[in-house]
């Protein structure tokens, strides 16, 4: 079972995600909070695989409370439900550790399946918002790496390395293994053995990575690899 904690300060929509998630054989809810704090000790004593997180609350808000909860250094994954696609706190959230968001008005079935996906230790961020995204990341001009994550980048082959910046550029798994021309199977084990190199959680922390440490910069239109 994939164990779910619902945070959003809204009673309604609280008792609406519930019912719909409880429907289905795989997930059951194990907790409700409508504030921050009581996210993060939901999180604490339930140990849920996911974590559905409103950005907005009361007490502490939905960026403090992932942040919280990611550096706790636990399995469970944050999943961001906002009203607006590119809300300044989603931004935030994902360097805060979030796996993914999601609209409040994404179809039913979408969000279910984003809980699996994040249950599964997967991201979740289109690659058309991960551009958008970037494209804010890369607003700042970020240091060129440090000696000790060149010490982590030293253990990507070359082409491990070829596919993080791809990554970091916003292509899909899928795109990639077109790019590159490989089965699409060979890009995932490529991207599972990029996480595990690099000690990073997911498919997104990967691209903050290669942005935070200066690996790519912005082309015009979208994010772009660093000469």
């Amino acid at each position: 079972m994939i164990r779910v904690v619902i945070a959003d300060d809204e009673e309604l929509m609280r008792g609406g995600l519930r019912v719909m998630l409880e429907t289905q054989p795989d997930i059951t809810v194990v907790g409700e909070a409508a504030d921050g704090a009581r996210a993060v000790l939901l999180a604490r004593t339930t140990a849920p695989d996911v974590v559905l997180m409103d950005v907005r609350m009361p007490v502490k808000d939905g960026v403090a409370a992932t942040a919280e909860i990611t550096a706790a250094g636990t399995a469970t994954r944050v999943l961001v439900l906002t009203t607006f696609e590119l809300d300044e706190y989603v931004f935030a959230a994902v360097r805060a550790g979030a796996s993914g968001f999601l609209l409040k008005r994404t179809p039913p079935e979408t969000l279910i399946e984003g809980i699996r996906t994040i249950a599964a230790g997967e991201g979740l961020l289109g690659p058309s918002v991960t551009r958008r995204l970037l494209g804010e990341f890369a607003r700042t001009s970020p240091p060129p790496p440090g000696p000790e994550v060149r010490r982590r980048l030293d253990r990507l082959t070359g082409r491990e390395r070829e596919v993080l910046l791809l990554m970091a550029r916003g292509l899909s798994n899928a795109e990639i293994s077109r790019l590159l021309h490989v089965a699409e199977a060979t890009t995932k084990t490529h991207v599972k053995r990029i996480l595990a190199k690099l000690a990073l959680r997911d498919r997104i922390q990967a691209v903050v990575f290669a942005y935070d440490h200066g690996l790519v910069r912005p082309r015009p239109g979208e994010p772009g690899e660093a000469p």
